[in-house]
């Protein structure tokens, strides 16, 4: 009768939970038994763990095997628990150490010579890095107290990839210093991008064995520089006109502000913002990180990338797919465009239920998904990026088109969006009809050069306050957002006449001192109010 302890990580949200993978082996009538909360997932590895114990040439104990997943009220899911579930059982079967050179009829299937030395090479079990020559294997157990295992098995022993690898890689940076991380070879590189963490690259279950038994090593990850942002597919200089829409455009790149355009087909407004990542500087790579780990977690492990997210979801999307959710929340686009871009095309097709959900994100930064058994916090630091037709047919205001819309459908598909959310949205502009002579209208700026003036006034926030001028806090704006006493009459009279929120005044100020910035001014003047209320039509 034995017992073995291996640590792994439950993923619930972006938090990587610790959990110890406790395995017994008694005597009894041959059992299987996994308790500890294990998901649908977790209890079919019962027979990829028994199958790949197996097939890597060891054997699987003939008594009573309970392996507890704890803590037990955590819910477990997926296949990352294969790995650390196998090394407990042949650790508590006593398979590795003394055991592993016993017999060379049972070894040499698992690549092992009659000497009870891992034989080096075999291609069935993909064996990786150097084999310590004339070292016979360790006649004790080894100590798996500073490794962290996750990795799923294949039913012929191979350790293939995972989701979430950066989750897990950050958590145990952050939680157990000094820790090593053992995970997949397909996947391993990624979690190597966080810094100060060890992570060793795993191509099958007798890799890890030999490596525990110190016949191999397991070869560090290599970690992978951030991908520098490449030339940007679409650049600004390809929108002619639109200057108005063009200097918002800036203006909410340069302060991390939301901005709603409305216009009739046509008038570029797709065009406009699928061109606003192009003016962003590149992510930080901490931010960078947080992206990647959020991705992660919704099923697709990405390299490290510097570019910022660009999320467009379909304006048929649920408010589950925008928010998140499931019965294991998961991300949704809201969380998915952290440190990006959200853009919502054709804003009022949304669902009302969709969009009245944006309204505590986009104030927060975060989204709460509350569950019977607990809640999941995601990150949703995203810059909302919206268009819409002035009416339903879109030619309301139209120069040489006629609108067909009545007033009452007019009103009906305005009133889709609630006046709370238009609150929240900083910049509105309406852009106007493409007149003629158009496409012989000169070339504009280009990007990249956009993106200089942007990335120096973004500097400056940083420097000044530690976040972009659209995250200042209400009690910030005293001192950052100083008015010169003709601005501060200016917001008044203009606050009194469309009767403005607090909120809405707010968000003026804010918007006023991105543009104070662009132009290299301390103090709010008139003209930077004035520009920045000029971006709240009363439609």
């Amino acid at each position: 009768m034995s017992l073995a302890v291996v640590s792994s990580r439950a993923l619930f949200g972006l938090e990587a939970v610790p959990v110890r993978v406790e395995v017994h082996v008694g005597p009894g009538l041959p059992a299987f038994n996994l308790v500890g909360l294990p998901g649908a997932g977790v209890r079919e590895s019962r027979d990829r763990v028994r199958s790949a114990i197996l097939s890597s040439g060891f054997e699987f104990p003939a008594g009573r095997v309970t392996v507890n997943l704890a803590p037990a009220d955590l819910p477990k899911a997926s296949g990352r628990f294969d790995l650390p579930i196998a090394l407990g059982i042949l650790l508590a079967s006593g398979q590795i150490g003394h055991t592993l050179a016993a017999g060379a009829k049972k070894a040499g299937s698992a690549g092992l010579d009659c000497g009870g030395h891992v034989a080096a090479n075999n291609p069935d079990h993909g064996l990786s890095g150097k084999v310590l020559p004339g070292r016979p294997v360790t006649p004790s157990a080894p100590d798996v107290s500073g490794l962290v295992f996750a990795g799923e098995l294949s039913l012929t022993g191979a350790v293939v990839s995972i989701d979430a690898v950066l989750a897990i890689a950050l958590a145990v940076a952050r939680d157990a210093p000094g820790a090593v991380l053992v995970l997949p070879a397909q996947c391993a590189d990624v979690a190597a991008s966080v810094p100060g963490l060890t992570v060793l690259a795993a191509n099958s279950l007798v890799d890890v064995v030999a490596h525990l038994s110190g016949a191999l090593k397991l070869p560090l990850a290599q970690y992978r520089a951030p991908v520098a942002v490449p030339v940007p597919e679409y650049c600004l200089s390809e929108v002619r006109g639109q200057a108005v829409a063009r200097r918002a455009l800036e203006i909410a790149a340069a302060g991390g502000h939301s901005l709603l355009m409305s216009g009739s087909p046509g008038t570029g407004k797709s065009m406009l913002a699928h061109r606003l990542p192009s003016l962003l500087p590149p992510l930080s790579q901490a931010q960078a990180l947080e992206a990647m780990a959020l991705a992660g977690v919704a099923g697709r492990n990405l390299a490290l990338d510097l570019t910022p997210p660009f999320r467009a979801p379909h304006h048929s999307c649920s408010a589950a797919a925008l928010v998140g959710g499931g019965v294991i929340p998961r991300p949704g686009e809201i969380s998915l465009a952290h440190r990006g871009v959200l853009f919502l095309d054709e804003l009022p097709e949304f669902s009302r239920h969709a969009l009245e959900s944006l309204r505590e994100p986009l104030e927060t930064g975060v989204v709460s998904i509350a569950r019977s058994a607990r809640s999941v916090v995601y990150p949703a630091r995203f810059q909302l990026v919206a268009a819409m037709n002035p009416c339903p047919c879109g030619w309301l205001g139209h120069g040489t088109r006629a609108c067909r819309c009545t007033p009452d459908r007019v009103d009906l598909y305005r009133s889709r969006l609630s006046g709370p959310l238009l609150d929240r949205i900083d910049l509105q502009v309406a852009l106007g009809a493409i007149g003629r002579g158009w496409s012989s209208l000169p070339l504009g700026e280009s990007s990249a050069v956009v993106q200089k003036r942007v990335t120096r006034c973004r500097d400056l926030q940083m420097a000044r306050q530690g976040c972009v001028n659209a995250d200042l806090g209400a009690g910030s704006l005293e001192h950052l957002a100083a008015l010169v006493p003709a601005a501060r009459q200016a917001l008044d009279d203009i606050a009194q006449q469309h009767s403005w929120s607090g909120r809405v005044i707010h968000r003026v100020l804010r918007v006023a001192r991105t543009v104070a910035d662009l132009a290299g001014q301390d103090h709010l003047a008139r003209d930077h109010v004035l520009e920045a209320a000029q971006y709240r039509p009363t439609w």
